[in-house]
């Protein structure tokens, strides 16, 4: 169906819904190329503000302020498309389609016990993130639900190599209840592969983690947090570079199945193979290279 006999709300949810669907690292590609469909710079600028705020919290779009990591989620909006940072103290909206802060203003925050853990536990898992990450960030929330405090804990690198025709982002949420002597810890782990040379090929793995951590002080739960966050994402990355190895075998094993011209000659399977691997493997995205983010995935 045409563009041009779709109502304006009609309209507005395919918008809106094809910009929600723009991978990480494209969402102003996508705009910029339903702009020359469209034709109607109101209606998208509207359209485009929504989506790129919803697109922001789906996929820990990272700022600085200040200096300081800031990584956007649905847990510090704050309502009328604003965001809040604890470590600047300031609230904000973000125009991704500008790559541009707007409307900053000041937001206090309480100063309690939370807040201070808070701080120690963002300083514990910055060292992990520097360890292995090339270009990660990272941030810690805190959350009071029903009068119960919770921490948040969001990690995120990426490398969008649009050039390359490839993107990928990697990311990681873990969540615990402040309490006196344990605490359990709930975590996501996701990573997301984009590549489109060729063809579209997209790819996305997550897992979701439950572990408990005993609390002895502040410093210590930081520590063991921290630890138990690195153990937690060396298991799963090292699962998936498994598969995406035995993946790669198979579909090694197709290519040599294929009928192979007769030349009378000795065939050096070991130099083909080690050319097949020069190949292939620079277009697998593996997402993070010393720990990092799985990003060129093999077709």
């Amino acid at each position: 169906m045409s563009l041009s006999v779709l109502s304006r709300k009609e309209k507005e949810k395919v918008i809106r819904r094809l910009l929600i669907q723009a991978p990480p690292g494209e969402f102003v590609n996508a705009f910029d190329d339903l702009c020359l469909l469209i034709r109607d710079e109101k209606l998208m600028h509207h359209q485009g503000e929504c989506a790129g705020h919803q697109h922001c919290q789906k996929y820990s779009v990272p700022l600085c302020i200040d200096g300081n990591a800031v990584l956007l989620s649905h847990h510090n909006v704050l309502g009328d498309y604003r965001f809040f940072d604890y470590q600047s103290k300031l609230s904000f909206k973000f125009d991704l389609l500008q790559n541009q802060l707007k409307d900053i203003q000041s937001h206090g925050i309480l100063r309690n016990e939370t807040e201070y853990l808070r701080a120690v536990v963002l300083c514990a898992l910055k060292l992990y993130v520097n360890d292995h990450f090339p270009s990660g960030n990272c941030n810690v929330l805190r959350k009071t639900v029903k009068s119960k405090e919770f921490l948040i804990a969001c990690i995120e690198d990426h490398s969008y190599e649009t050039g390359d025709y490839w993107n990928g982002l990697w990311k990681s949420k873990w969540i615990f209840q402040v309490n006196p002597f344990l605490t359990q810890v709930t975590g996501r782990i996701f990573v997301q592969a984009h590549f489109f040379r060729c063809v579209n090929l997209h790819v996305e793995i997550s897992k979701d983690l439950k572990e408990s951590l005993e609390v002895v002080n502040q410093a210590q739960l930081a520590l063991n947090f921290a630890r138990l966050v690195e153990e937690q994402e060396n298991t799963f990355q090292a699962a998936v570079l498994e598969e995406l190895q035995e993946l790669s075998n198979e579909a090694l094993r197709r290519i040599l199945r294929r009928d192979l011209p007769v030349t009378r000659t000795l065939i050096d399977w070991q130099r083909i193979l080690s050319d097949l691997n020069l190949v292939m493997y620079p277009k697998l995205g593996y997402v993070i290279y010393s720990r990092s983010v799985l990003c060129n995935w093999i077709i």
